[in-house]
């Protein structure tokens, strides 16, 4: 020990036994610990510490360990050698011992022959989060299951868990002599009014998903199994996680929490002002909106992030300020504001046991917590609180749930009028007739007095999002029809109300992609992934995405696990979407995130359709099922209403038969195997569509098998394939299949394009296949960027027959291949560049206009941004010049007797 250890330790016993009463009465009652405190420190003190056995004096030995361990708890705070998070962390933990003794000794007196089992304590609150004060109740919820409840013969069920709990309480809680161990306070529960003190496990659950209150849904953010039977706890828990962690989140509940803030502060005015009488916990800038300020947090983005679902609050902030969704500076702020505020909380309850959490307002009194915090008097710990509150105030002042927009739009129609011209609705009378059908009640989803009442609240926000569209008056009859289609808009409308910028983010959708529009209309929470901040980053990698799902996808069942892709990919497809829109992204980069989608899509699902196979018809030894993707997969550029191509193959021994029991032969197996997995990807179900799956490039087309194997594959490559068949597999690219597996397909592929050809001949068979589909698929429009002369498959074909006759720049990737090319001198440099003007505009008109028609007018200058053009003119321009490079280079290729026929 050294003398700096010693200082310490008899400071902490000295400002104990001079300023805190009850813990001097300890220090008398157990002059042992104190001498092993001084000498050993407090760990080797409290390891002295056991918890008692349970006996028939219970009540006594149970308080006079935990007089022994708040004693030893006080002097290893005060002296420093524990800080608060190790101070509340000790103290939850010798809560949850103090609860299993208390239930065992319960149980022991009813049924003494029984192990306690079937009843369980979900701790709440601090104890929840492991964060107990000094001197605090617990908040549990008593859950019991009435199938192995221990109990007596003629007992009923319920009545022997409430014996069993009434006793476990009064064991914890009844003062005697000796004190009392812990106050619990049970009102937490559902209906505490009208509510046994411990719930059957089926009702507790039943609650939850159907009743419980938005304040509730927050408490349960610092949840455990804490005591009793864990076992139970934990499967009650996890059933109500949905509950407590929802993807699809009711902002009603976040101004619902914000406004119960709010009471608070109003109940406990006499304890807002800051100085002598301040409430550290309940008071502006206390310890409660710290915990507020974490918590809403975690509403917000913890049902769609799974490493925000920690339970104590320096951890949340932690978790919060790792992921970008609060500041790393304010986090660390609030972290030692914390720990300043609950130190200080420490030290008014050591004094008198009191479970007191306001600064005493007589100078005498104040002046003794601060000598037991160090500080010298009253005025010197309230000027070292003051920065601490201020801030903290200051902080959850700037909480999103109370940034709802205030006042509503005028009732006087004249006066409403006015209003509506200056956000950009001139003339208005358009948009007075919504608006008055929407506040009489018109639609279905605004007949409930919830709902009008949450229109009110975001109608001046969404009429000034609506008249800044493009369109302001089409804008809004779009979303007129989106709303008229929601069984109810109250949810909705608080989501726009408090997050501004989403109205503004959907009314641009509504104004300038039909293809968004459509799908926001089908499902309305999609603008919700818009508030994960990530929605706006880079678009991911497969293996990002996977590791990103992978958490909310393990232990799903098959069907559940369709939908839940589905939800991903539609959330991430409409983001991505969303970025084209704004602007923030250039479109060639989205088109590959698109690509990455569809591939962490096609990964999970394929990996759980042949789990699924496997349990019913085994393996086929030594083979696997390989999947190739040709066309924009291939090509990783995909537009957001992309097909997949794909050719299903297998490896092994196509006489091979699997091991399972109901054995398939092996080219049986992969034909079920593989339409299932299309099923997978393509069929709709609740959660909508995710993919049209193409597999007639497969060899034979239509007519051949669905899947054959690699050596099948090769040989119709090498002896039956049609050129065109050839030019495809310049886009091919394996996707699925072990590591091992798609190296050798990527073999195949490279030595069937690598062998020589005859350049006259490629050119002649593509010149036919290009006029067979001209003929049979004619151009939609003048801005059908794939058809008609000069469009994307001529430079397709221009390409291929360059690349195969070459056995050059083979890359599934257009950019690139054309970029290889340009440096070989196998493409002009302007096709190249017609390439990526042309790509651009593809994708931002599968957006904008889908069914190949020009561009509404609003969204014209965002095709000509995207594009890199200053307006429609200019790029209708560079589109006309693109083309007639294209179409020159593709009738340079092409043989000259080819040109005139139909």
């Amino acid at each position: 020990m050294t003398a700096l250890d010693a200082s310490a330790r008899q400071s902490a016993l000295d400002r104990l036994t001079a300023n805190a009463p009850f813990l001097a009465r300890l220090a008398d009652l157990n002059p042992d610990d104190v001498t092993r405190f001084l000498t050993d420190g407090t760990d080797a003190a409290l390891a002295q510490v056991v918890p008692p056995p349970v006996d028939d004096d219970i009540m006594r030995t149970l308080r006079q360990w935990r007089g022994r361990t708040a004693l030893l708890l006080a002097l290893g705070d005060l002296s420093g050698e524990h800080d608060v998070a190790a101070t509340t962390r000790l103290l939850s933990a010798f809560a949850d011992q103090a609860c299993d003794a208390a239930i065992q000794a319960a149980f022991a007196e009813r049924v003494p022959d029984e192990e306690a089992r079937g009843l369980a304590v979900i701790a709440l609150g601090k104890l929840g989060s492991h964060e107990l004060n000094y001197s605090s109740d617990i908040d549990p919820i008593l859950i019991f299951d009435p199938a192995t409840l221990p109990r007596r013969s003629r007992d009923d069920p319920d009545e022997a868990a409430v014996r069993i709990a009434r006793r476990m309480v009064e064991i914890l809680s009844a003062r005697t002599a000796d004190g009392h161990v812990l106050r619990v306070d049970l009102r937490l529960r559902p209906h505490p009014e009208v509510t046994p003190i411990v719930l059957p496990e089926s009702a507790a659950i039943s609650y939850y998903e159907s009743e419980a209150l938005a304040w509730e849904q927050a408490a349960f953010i610092r949840s455990r199994a804490s005591a009793g039977d864990r076992a139970l706890g934990a499967n009650f828990l996890a059933a109500i996680q949905p509950f407590i962690w929802r993807r699809s989140l009711d902002f009603r509940q976040l101004k619902e929490i914000g406004a119960m803030s709010d009471r608070i502060r109003d109940h406990f005015s006499q304890g807002q002002a800051f100085g002598p009488g301040y409430d550290l916990k309940r008071g502006r800038g206390g310890i409660r909106e710290i915990e507020f300020f974490a918590q809403v947090h975690q509403l917000i983005y913890g049902g769609r992030d799974p490493s925000l679902r920690v339970p104590a609050t320096v951890d949340a902030l932690a978790a919060l300020a790792k992921v970008g969704r609060i500041d790393g500076a304010v986090a660390e702020r609030l972290t030692g504001h914390y720990a300043t505020l609950r130190r200080i909380e420490h030290r008014l309850q050591m004094i008198e046991d009191q479970q007191t959490h306001s600064l005493p307002t007589q100078a005498e009194a104040l002046d003794a917590v601060a000598r037991l915090d160090g500080e010298a008097d009253g005025a010197g710990l309230l000027a070292a609180l003051l920065p601490v509150v201020t801030d903290v105030g200051a902080c959850y002042d700037s909480l999103v749930v109370e940034r709802a927009a205030t006042g509503g739009l005028p009732r006087d129609e004249g006066e409403l009028a006015g209003a509506l011209m200056a956000t950009g609705f001139d003339p208005p009378d358009a948009a007075l007739r919504t608006i008055a059908d929407w506040r009489g009640g018109k639609l279905r989803a605004l007949r409930s007095p919830a709902a009008l009442d949450a229109l009110e609240t975001v109608l001046p926000e969404l009429m000034k999002a609506i008249g800044a569209a493009p369109d302001p008056q089409a804008t809004l009859l779009r979303f007129d029809t989106l709303v008229g289609g929601l069984p109810s808009a109250v949810g909705f409308f608080h989501l726009l109300a408090a997050q501004p910028e989403l109205a503004r983010i959907a009314t641009r959708v509504l104004s300038l992609a039909p293809t968004l529009a459509d799908a926001l209309g089908a499902r309305v929470e999609l603008i919700e992934g818009l508030i994960d901040k990530r929605a706006f980053e880079a678009p991911a990698t497969r293996t990002e995405l996977m590791s990103e799902w992978a958490p909310g996808l393990a232990g799903l069942d098959y069907e559940r696990l369709l939908d839940r892709v589905r939800d991903r990919v539609g959330e991430r497809r409409f983001a991505y979407g969303v970025q084209l829109v704004a602007g923030a992204s250039d479109p060639m980069t989205i088109a590959c995130g698109y690509a990455e989608l569809a591939e962490a899509a096609l990964q999970v699902l394929a990996d759980a359709t042949v789990a699924e196979f496997v349990q019913a018809h085994g393996r086929v030894p030594g083979s696997e099922l390989v999947v190739l993707a040709l066309g924009r997969l291939g090509g990783r550029a995909l537009t957001h209403a992309s097909d997949l191509d794909l050719i299903y193959l297998f490896t092994g021994d196509h006489l091979a038969e699997s091991d399972g029991p109901r054995p398939l032969g092996a080219t049986t197996y992969y034909n079920r195997l593989a339409q299932r997995v299309t099923v997978a990807m393509s069929v709709p179900t609740a959660a909508g569509k995710l993919y049209d799956v193409d597999t007639r490039l497969r060899p034979q087309g239509a007519q051949g098998p669905l899947v054959v194997t690699l050596d099948s594959f090769e040989r119709y490559q090498r002896e039956e394939a049609w050129t065109w068949e050839h030019m495809a597999l310049l886009r091919a690219r394996p996707v699925y299949g072990s590591d091992g597996a798609k190296a050798e397909l990527h073999r195949i592929i490279d030595d069937l394009l690598a062998s020589p050809r005859d350049r006259d001949a490629v050119a002649k068979d593509a010149a036919e296949m290009r006029d067979k589909i001209a003929a049979h698929k004619p151009p939609k429009g003048p801005l059908d960027i794939k058809g008609g002369p000069g469009g994307l498959v001529d430079l397709e074909f221009a390409m291929q027959v360059t690349q195969l006759a070459t056995g050059r720049c083979h890359d599934p990737n257009i950019g690139s291949a054309l970029a290889c090319m340009r440096v070989d001198g196998l493409a002009p440099a302007a096709v190249c560049d017609a390439h990526a003007l042309l790509g651009r505009m593809l994708v931002m008109l599968r957006l904008t206009a889908p069914d190949g028609e020009p561009a509404t007018p609003a969204a014209r200058q965002l095709v000509a941004s995207a594009c890199g053009e200053p307006g429609w003119p200019q790029l209708l321009a560079a589109h006309d010049a693109a083309r007639h490079e294209i179409a020159n280079w593709w009738a340079s290729i092409r043989p000259p007797q080819q040109e005139t026929q139909p």
